[in-house]
C-alpha cells in the first residue's frame, strides 16, 4: 500500500465567535473527514462535530472489520452507509431538540484505499488534488449558485459576488435521507490532497492555493499558510483544512429542489 501523512487545522476566522467546523483524520485507516455545520446558538457546532464523530468511528469499524478482498465500491458502499447513519443521528437530534432545530452541515471525506483516493462529499465543502504542478478540484459544490452557473444563468464574475453564495443544496441532517457524491482517483507518489470548509475558498482564490501547496513545506506549515491567507483575505466565516500526501508504496507486512443557507 501507500504511505499518507496528514496534517488538519481549524480555525474561527475574524468574524464569528464560534467554530461551526470539524475534522478528524485517522491516519492508520487513511481516513480524513471534514464537515461545516449550519443552524443557530450552537447547533451548527453540533451538527458537524456529530458528522465526523459518527462517520469516523463506523466507517473504521467497518474498515477493521472489511475482508481484505473488499472492492473499491464496498468501501463506497460503506462510505455512503456511515454518512447516511449519520444524517439520520443529525435529522432526529435536530427533530427532537428545540436548540437543534433547522441544523445541518456539509461533509467531505477522503479515504485512502490501496493505490486509490475515494472521496465522498454533500455540499460544498471541497476536495482538491495538488500533482505536478497543476490544482485540480476533485468535489463539485452543492449549492445554488453551481446550479445557477450549470444552468448558465450567471457568469463566474456575477456569482463571485453572489447573495447565494452560502446556499447548499445537499447537506446532512436537513432531511431524513442524504445522497453522498462518491468519486475514485488514482493516487501517485507525491500527491497532495487538500479537503477545505468554503471559509478557504470563499477567501482564497485558488490560484493562491495553488501556491501555497506548491511550496513543497512542511503539512503543518502549509495548513497555517492556508488559514492565514483566508485569515488576511477577511476571514468572514470558519475555515478548515486537512492535508494529505501520498508517499512511497510500502510492502504488505436542475434549480429546482431544496436548499439550505449555512
Amino acid at each position: 500500500m501507500m504511505s499518507f501523512e496528514f496534517s488538519a487545522l481549524t480555525d474561527v476566522g475574524c468574524v464569528r465567535t464560534n467554530n461551526e467546523d470539524a475534522v478528524r483524520v485517522d491516519p492508520a485507516r487513511g481516513l480524513a473527514v471534514l464537515a461545516d455545520g449550519m443552524g443557530g446558538y450552537n447547533a451548527g457546532e453540533v451538527a458537524s462535530a456529530m458528522a465526523v464523530e459518527h462517520i469516523g468511528t463506523e466507517l473504521g469499524r467497518w474498515l477493521d472489520q472489511a475482508a481484505d478482498d473488499a472492492t473499491a465500491h464496498q468501501v463506497l458502499r460503506a462510505m455512503e452507509d456511515s454518512t447516511d447513519r449519520a444524517n439520520r443521528a443529525i435529522f432526529e437530534a435536530a427533530n427532537t431538540h428545540a436548540d437543534y432545530a433547522g441544523m445541518g452541515t456539509t461533509v467531505v471525506l477522503a479515504l485512502l484505499w490501496r493505490e486509490q483516493l475515494l472521496v465522498g462529499h454533500a455540499g460544498d465543502s471541497r476536495a482538491y488534488r495538488w500533482r505536478e504542478g497543476v490544482l485540480t478540484q476533485l468535489t463539485r459544490d452543492h449549492s445554488l449558485l453551481q446550479e445557477q452557473l450549470d444552468a448558465g444563468l450567471i457568469t463566474p464574475e456575477q456569482a463571485a459576488v453572489s447573495g447565494y453564495r452560502s446556499w447548499v443544496t445537499r447537506a446532512l441532517g436537513v432531511e431524513d435521507t442524504v445522497l453522498l457524491e462518491t468519486t475514485e482517483h488514482a493516487v501517485q507518489a507525491g500527491d497532495l490532497f487538500l479537503l477545505c470548509s468554503d471559509g478557504l475558498t470563499e477567501m482564497v482564490d485558488d490560484a493562491d492555493i495553488a501556491d501555497v501547496l506548491g511550496g513543497r513545506g512542511p503539512l503543518d506549515e502549509q495548513a497555517r499558510m492556508l488559514i492565514e491567507r483566508a485569515k488576511a483575505g477577511g476571514g468572514r466565516d470558519n475555515v478548515s483544512v486537512i492535508l494529505a500526501r501520498s508517499g512511497e508504496m510500502l510492502k504488505k507486512s436542475g434549480i429546482a429542489g431544496s436548499w439550505w443557507k449555512k
